[in-house]
């Protein structure tokens, strides 16, 4: 919920942030050292190499065309493969449901090009991607903006209420506006990948604007740790011990008195990987598919969205 005493879209001044604590710093570089000695740590770093060079091949692509994913809704079944048609029959409205995503700094939709493709072929009908400047710009004026493609995309579809998935600067950006702009209204579920929510040490690394707001201790996050009682969406946050854009990786962890958010730790996995990983693809589908409308379980085995981390 926006504060009442800030107009919507105002611009709040950044107060100076602390300086970091050499401690601190120390205490993450010398963990990140002994993650050097992981095979799995090794492994996602290779990974994380190749998909590097993937994004930057596709980035391009990412530029271009309407950002929906083809299909649209399905009313006849007997073309559909057996998953798509398994979510259609169990669960139309949730295949139906849109889903937003939005990407990080110096990234466009391409980053999601692998997500698209797993939540379509689970059955997911209504697949929007958003590209915006995350360079020229701040996280309160790119909520602003995520508001009004929500708004564009409910229009489009009838649906009042949609889900989001950020990935790194594009998850702040959603939970700005959900818990200050009042986007909880329009948003059930908001997952985000990577997504510094206590800010990550490794925004001191440029001296620009946006990087100050991701810092930690920053106004933009003691902003965010303000009370937001009553807000209707669900989080679900997924972080990696391996992660190096956030320094120390569990800032990636969503912890709030208010919000009714879960933490999922991931295990050598890095920052631009998050968004490709088949337990990512698998988990976001399971959660967007079982969870009713005030995020309870809709079927039995299935792990509720409950407040830890």
């Amino acid at each position: 919920m926006s504060d009442p005493q800030q107009p919507r879209g105002a611009s709040t001044p950044e107060p100076s942030e602390p300086a970091p604590r050499a401690p601190q710093a120390c205490r993450a570089l010398l963990g990140g050292l002994r993650a050097l000695a992981d095979p799995a740590v090794l492994a996602g770093a290779a990974v994380e190499t190749a998909w590097l060079g993937a994004h930057l091949t596709t980035w391009p692509l990412g530029l271009v065309g309407s950002g929906r994913s083809a299909g649209g809704p399905a009313y006849r079944l007997e073309h559909l493969p057996p998953v798509q048609r398994g979510m259609l029959v169990a669960d139309v409205e949730a295949a139906g449901t849109p889903i937003l995503l939005v990407h990080g700094i110096v990234s466009n939709r391409s980053v999601f090009t692998v997500l698209r493709r797993g939540l379509t072929r689970r059955g997911f009908s209504n697949v929007f991607a958003m590209n915006y400047s995350s360079v020229a710009t701040d996280v309160r004026t790119a909520a602003l903006r995520l508001a009004d493609e929500v708004e564009a995309v409910c229009e489009q579809t009838g649906f009042e209420r949609i889900h989001v998935i950020g990935h790194s600067l594009g998850g702040l950006v959603a939970r700005y506006y959900v818990t200050r702009l009042g986007g909880d209204e329009r948003v059930h579920t908001l997952v985000t990948l990577g997504t510094p929510h206590e800010g990550t040490w490794a925004a001191y690394a440029l001296p620009m604007r946006l990087m100050r707001q991701m810092r930690p201790g920053s106004g933009l996050m003691r902003e965010l740790a303000r009370p937001v009682r009553g807000c209707r969406t669900r989080f679900l946050a997924y972080w990696s011990d391996s992660d190096a854009a956030i320094v120390p990786q569990r800032s990636a962890a969503l912890r709030h008195p208010d919000l009714s958010a879960r933490s999922v730790r991931l295990h050598g996995a890095g920052h631009l990987t998050l968004p490709m990983l088949g337990e990512v693809v698998h988990g976001i589908s399971g959660a967007l598919t079982q969870l009713d409308a005030d995020g309870s379980t809709v079927r039995q085995g299935v792990v509720p969205l409950s407040r830890r981390g």
